[in-house]
């Protein structure tokens, strides 16, 4: 649908009558180099379209080396939103719109592009340096290489020149102001104001006044240009989403979690410590609970990853709420001292915001090739509690459920993120605090009949903090007597309190409330997921259902241990599908503890799956 409506260029007498197009959804997607302003640029359009109410999902995506040459293939750095006026389950599949700052950067996304769809490139960049750089023979924005493509060349980089010509900063600098020149013009073509992000700017720059003005600048020459160029005979506008009640924010997972934790100490009444080593992609964790220290949190960064994991051990043995992240290999260095938390018996929570492996691997790309580790990665007998946020949102439900579990049933407990959740942002509905699950926290302190691992109906042992009159007693890694906490190396205690550790996890299970089963009761194809592919395979399942497909659906939480009803549900299906980021981990788990046929569906690219590739498999399947 198409309707007419008349604009004008800013600063100009001159009107144009260009028609708008309305869409249901759209996939944009800014790539350049690493210090290009990509993050910002998608981050800024993707606040604008959250003022408008529209849902969105989006999909940072960053170069594995810190300060990649610039204008190489490696060091292309990218942002994805899909926007809508219904509900968005992933970034989307293809991109609509492509904007790209330089050679490199569109010679690792073109092919991504839909037939068709538009591309936007910044042709200042498409120097022979840049070009040779990227691999190109010939410039392909001349040699006819995207025909079938609607390909704008626009020279963004002299365009910002000329419009900062009197602003008093740098070439260097001026240069750094073309990312926002990129998003005046998009914000043009896809009809969204630009006063919300002039604010931001302002806010985001206020200490360097010069810099904040040239973005301003920028931003409007961007729109102006975009709004009075010949070359864009339609703008477009994705319908008017229905309005959701409530107040929302856009929140990426990272945040989520933090929020959470506090939210977990502030409804203990417990307060809040993490001990943490730097590390991508959970490194902004730390950063947002060290600007809530005004929430009774104390924040400590550590010299590496085993301190982390130490310090929050003593921060729990205190009487704190004790919280570490970290990913990949910082979880491998923690092993030993969460082995000891396991002993101690202590409620801390380890959050592993999984990224590529093994060993460096690809550090800001996605994976999901950690649970094994969660499950198994100790030396011993060593069970623990693991559960796996699904959306960014989710991680604030999830922070709260660790340390809910974690205090109960007196254990460590693993958080499982990803790449993909932890950097993505979405609206989030923030919740009436009223309505939030109770948490409670329970200090003993009378030191009648006291034996320190005397155990409650839950299996688990009294939290006694330190200094309490009467009830001294001692902790260490050594195994300890059943009741008295000594040390014991007497055959039968090691294996009764093997036993009960283990037996404390698994009942775990009479905690977790019944699988949700999206789809029908029973029939054809179980789809079964966990942590981040829950976008893709909710959309993959829909599509093929629509298309009169058997197939449901169970996304998990709790990984260890399992829902008591899995099994029972996997019996109502004639096959059970997985699509995992790694190898099949979780179809070596599910076949292990249900003999089922799993049919795994492994993807490990650094990439999330798209909905195309798990709806071609459901329809395979069923």
């Amino acid at each position: 649908m198409q309707v007419s409506v008349q604009t004008s260029a800013i600063g100009s007498d001159r009107e144009v009558q260009r028609p708008i197009e309305e869409l249901e959804s759209v996939v944009i997607r800014f790539v350049g180099d690493s210090g290009d302003g990509m993050q910002l640029t998608g981050n800024g359009f993707s606040m604008a379209v959250a003022k408008a109410g529209h849902d969105f999902a989006t999909h940072p995506d960053y170069p594995s080396e810190i300060r990649a040459p610039t204008g190489t293939l490696f060091g292309v750095s990218g942002y994805q939103i899909q926007y809508a006026s219904s509900q968005v389950f992933t970034s989307g599949d293809a991109p609509d719109v492509l904007v790209a700052m330089n050679p490199a950067a569109l010679k690792t996304n073109h092919a991504d592009v839909k037939h068709g769809g538009m591309i936007i490139a910044n042709a200042g960049a498409f120097g022979e340096a840049n070009l040779k750089k990227a691999g190109y023979a010939s410039n392909p924005l001349e040699d006819g290489s995207f025909e079938g493509y609607r390909l704008f060349k626009i020279d963004i980089s002299t365009l910002t020149s000329n419009a900062l010509a009197d602003s008093g900063l740098s070439k260097k600098d001026i240069g750094r102001c073309k990312n926002f020149f990129a998003l005046g013009l998009m914000l043009c073509l896809y009809s969204r104001p630009l006063e919300r992000e002039m604010e931001e700017i302002n806010r985001k720059f206020a200490k360097k006044p010069l810099v904040a003005a040239a973005n301003v600048t920028a931003l409007l020459a961007g729109y102006a240009y975009a709004e009075s160029a010949e070359m864009f005979a339609t703008t477009y506008q994705v319908r008017e989403a229905a309005k959701r009640p409530g107040k929302y924010r856009s929140i990426t997972g990272n945040q989520a979690a933090a929020l959470g934790f506090v939210a977990a100490s502030e409804l203990s009444g417990a307060p809040l410590f993490i001990g943490s080593y730097p590390i991508t992609p959970a490194t902004d964790i730390l950063h947002e609970l060290a600007a809530l220290k005004h929430f009774n949190v104390t924040t400590f960064q550590a010299e590496d990853e085993i301190a982390g994991i130490c310090s929050t051990i003593g921060a729990v043995y205190g009487g704190a709420l004790g919280l570490t992240t970290t990913s990949g290999p910082g979880m491998a260095l923690k092993t030993e001292a969460l082995g000891l938390a396991v002993m101690l018996e202590l409620p801390l929570v380890v959050v592993n915001v999984q990224r590529g492996g093994p060993s460096t691997g690809l550090p800001t790309k996605i994976e999901q090739s950690d649970l094994l580790q969660a499950l198994y990665g100790r030396n011993g007998e060593c069970p623990l509690p693991v559960i796996a946020a699904s959306s960014p949102a989710d991680c604030f439900d999830c922070a709260i459920e660790a340390f809910r579990i974690a205090v109960k049933y007196m254990t460590p407990v693993i958080l499982l993120s990803d790449g993909g959740i932890g950097n993505a942002a979405e609206p989030w509905l923030i919740p009436d605090v009223a309505n939030l699950p109770p948490l409670e926290v329970k200090y003993r302190t009378d030191p009648t009949d006291f034996r320190p691992y005397a155990r409650d109906q839950n299996l688990a042992r009294a939290w006694v903090v330190p200094g309490t009159p009467g009830m001294e007693y001692r902790l260490g890694g050594l195994e300890k007597d059943f009741l008295s906490g000594n040390i014991s190396c007497d055959p039968l205690n090691h294996q009764r309190m093997v036993d009960v550790r283990a037996a404390k996890v698994a009942g775990i299970a009479n905690d977790i409330p019944p699988s949700q089963v999206d789809g029908p009761a029973r029939g054809e194809l179980l789809v079964v997921g966990w942590g981040s592919t829950h976008g893709a395979i909710t959309q993959a399942r829909e599509k093929a259902a629509a298309q009169g497909k058997s197939v449901a659906q169970v996304h998990l939480r709790n990984l260890n241990p399992l829902p008591s009803d899995l099994g029972e549900i996997f019996g109502r299906y004639k096959k059970v599908l997985v699509p995992e980021l790694n190898m099949g981990q979780l179809s070596k788990l599910l076949r292990d503890q249900y003999l089922v046929d799993v049919v795994p569906l492994s993807k490990v690219q650094g990439k999330p799956f798209k909905v195309s590739e798990i709806y071609e498999r459901i329809m395979e399947l069923s």
